[in-house]
């Protein structure tokens, strides 16, 4: 064998080692680009998969954002709407607002003027109060005094009964002496000159004057036999007048006339007159009105 030949195999086995190792090494490099590209595959279709589920959610929040923005777009209407009813509304409370300050300075002078008015009435009041308290001081100074008067006026008609009653007396007394003067100066033949009246003759009782048809009704609530008077339970509050005639009936029948001597505010005294005393006498309870 030849060293060309030597050199040949030596080569060729150089050659074939060199070989294998390629051949090993691209076959341990094509599983591992094998695997990479197993392992890329995958990765990019996870990344497809990635990208349409991305774009599915891109494409949903953008539907999502567009529902977003068309309410917020009715929400901003709706608002606009509201806020131009509310700048309507506000303009609409300043006019009111602006009416009533106007209305409430008008109550405000109306209320100044009722305070005044009121404090001037009260005032006025306090001065009536006042007035009303003297004059009703002076009404029950002036009843004492009045009831002393009508005391001392029955008082003084008592006394004047008692001396009627002598006057009475005397005047019978007189005439008996007179008749029997007489009767002596006939039997002697001489005559007596009429008698002078020391003292006027009292004169007689003077008639009421008639009573206008008014109506007064009321009752006797006391009565004086002895010194001709009674007392009636209606006075000058009721239209009642001094020398006013009142008749006194019970039931149908007619007992006497009251003329009015002096009147009060709720009662009156007045002087029997017509009193018949053989019939019925006027008592307490008895009816009294000016017409029959």
């Amino acid at each position: 064998m030849s060293t060309l030949t030597k050199v040949l195999i030596v080569l060729l086995t150089l050659s074939s080692i060199f070989l294998c190792g390629i051949v090993v090494t691209y076959v341990a490099n094509a599983e591992n680009y094998r695997q990479m590209y197993n392992r890329l595959r995958v990765q990019k279709d996870a990344a497809v998969e990635n990208e349409k589920q991305a774009q599915k959610d891109l494409n949903k929040t953008i539907e999502d954002a567009s529902e977003r923005e068309r309410k917020l777009k009715s929400d901003i209407a709706d608002l606009e709407s509201q806020v131009g009813k509310l700048n309507t509304n506000l303009a609409e409370s300043e006019r009111q607002k602006a009416a009533l300050i106007e209305e409430a300075g008008k109550w405000k002078a109306i209320t100044r003027d009722f305070s005044d008015t009121n404090e001037k009435q009260r005032q006025l009041l306090e001065d009536t109060l006042a007035k009303l308290k003297t004059i009703e001081a002076e009404q029950i100074k002036a009843d004492k005094e009045l009831n002393e008067t009508t005391a001392s006026l029955i008082e003084k008609m008592k006394i004047i009964e008692t001396l009627e009653e002598t006057s009475k007396l005397l005047l019978e007394e007189k005439t008996d002496l007179q008749n029997e003067l007489d009767k002596l100066l006939r039997q002697s033949g001489k005559t007596v000159a009429p008698p002078v009246p020391v003292t006027p003759v009292k004169e007689k009782v003077r008639v009421a004057p008639p009573t206008v048809d008014i109506g007064l009704k009321g009752l006797i609530t006391t009565v004086d036999l002895e010194n001709s008077l009674a007392e009636i339970s209606i006075g000058a509050a009721s239209g009642v007048k001094p020398n006013m005639k009142f008749h006194v009936t019970r039931a149908d029948k007619f007992i006497c006339d009251i003329v009015i001597l002096d009147v009060e505010p709720e009662k009156a005294i007045g002087t029997l007159e017509l009193m018949d005393v053989t019939k019925e006498q006027p008592k307490a309870g008895d009816n009294v009105s000016t017409n029959l």
